[in-house]
């Protein structure tokens, strides 16, 4: 039985928005979390013209594999194994990196470990799209971010939202410049940094 989140059925349509404006003269992409591999097979199918891959550590790949060969579509791939601790990013040339709710689970080592890996990873005017809750300037933009960071929290202290002009500053330093900021549904946002030469 293939897994199921009902946040990427609520999330795929206005993240799809974004990405069909930044991922449009894009052709390798590269996701770094596939979870459910729900959204790979939506936004594959979405976007024909990119050749999508995804990527996961080991134990979210069956579920991956379900999705994928259900939908059995040529342009998107089997997973990677991928660790941001140990992953091999320069081991391909990918033009844009997408990511959705991963910056809050990942440690902030391992947010420094992905920005640095993305900015290895991306071509020359790549993007890198990250969807998630964020804060801004050191403050919760509402008040079920901040409940929802505060469990996260209590789960794992390692866990947290992430400051929007912290990553500002992480991703700066690995040639990643913001270019938009949008607001999404539910108090979430997609930052959309892009590649300098």
């Amino acid at each position: 039985m293939k897994p199921f989140s009902e946040a990427c059925e609520r999330n795929r349509e206005p993240i799809l928005e974004v990405l069909r404006e930044a991922l449009a003269t894009a052709r390798r992409v590269l996701e770094i979390g596939s979870g459910t591999g729900q959204h790979a097979v939506f936004f594959a199918e979405a976007l024909p013209h990119l050749v999508w891959q995804t990527a996961d550590l080991p134990e979210a790949h069956a579920g991956i594999l379900s999705w994928l060969e259900e939908a059995a579509m040529p342009n998107v791939l089997a997973p990677l194994e991928l660790d941001v601790n140990r992953f091999d990013w320069r081991g391909a040339r990918y033009d844009a990196v997408f990511s959705a709710n991963t910056a809050h689970i990942l440690s902030w080592p391992e947010v420094e470990q992905m920005f640095a890996g993305v900015g290895m990873a991306l071509a020359e005017g790549g993007v890198f799209c990250l969807y998630g809750p964020f804060k801004q300037g050191g403050r919760h933009t509402s008040e079920s971010n901040a409940r929802f960071d505060a469990a996260l929290g209590e789960r794992d202290p390692r866990m947290g939202l992430r400051d929007v002009q912290e990553l500002r500053r992480l991703a700066e330093r690995h040639g990643l410049v913001l270019e938009r900021d949008v607001a999404m549904p539910a108090n979430n946002r997609t930052l959309v940094w892009r590649r300098r030469g």
